[in-house]
């Protein structure tokens, strides 16, 4: 079985991975579907669609998951809910079975039919990307035991951590 896991990966961190290692092993094959791939250099997404590649493939690699079982697949917004199934289908491999913490993603799912799965999730409050981004934010070293250790190295490598404080509260006009 084909399984998918969607999420925004901003940045991946250790709830990401434990959810990720628990799919894997039920021995299902693994898309992760990289969500809002369009957007970067914003305070909720600050990371392009292929830096999140990077990252997360550097995690999985890290941690000596089987890369020839796993798929890492940038998916951009349509923002119409109804056809986000269907648009996601269009852009990744097949898929029996979804994975999301997301209650509205979870909620399409059902609606189209598909098998949604569960994982335990560790501390929410403390493994968000909004919770590691808002610590960055404040140099508050705390996010650095909430994120995969070479993944710290590569954040700050990258200068990420600079374009999260930097970006900070600015938000885009609609």
């Amino acid at each position: 079985m084909r399984s998918v896991f969607i999420g925004r990966f901003q940045p991946i961190h250790k709830g990401h991975m434990s959810t990720i290692k628990q799919i894997i092993d039920t021995s299902e094959d693994l898309i992760i579907a990289i969500g809002s791939a369009q957007h970067s250099h914003t305070p909720d997404n600050p990371f392009s669609g292929g830096e999140r590649v990077f990252l997360i493939k550097q995690a999985l690699i890290d941690e000596g998951l089987p890369l020839e079982r796993i798929d890492i697949v940038p998916v951009p917004d349509i923002n119409i809910h109804p056809l986000w199934v269907a648009h996601l289908r269009s852009l990744v491999p097949p898929f029996e079975k979804a994975y999301s913490h997301n209650p509205l993603v979870r909620q399409l799912m059902q609606d189209a039919g598909v098998i949604v799965g569960e994982t335990s999730l560790l501390e929410r409050e403390s493994y968000s990307g909004h919770h590691i981004r808002k610590l960055i934010r404040n140099d508050d070293p705390a996010w650095e035991s909430l994120v995969p250790p070479n993944i710290v190295k590569l954040i700050k490598e990258m200068r990420l951590d600079e374009r999260i404080r930097a970006v900070g509260n600015v938000r885009i006009k609609r």
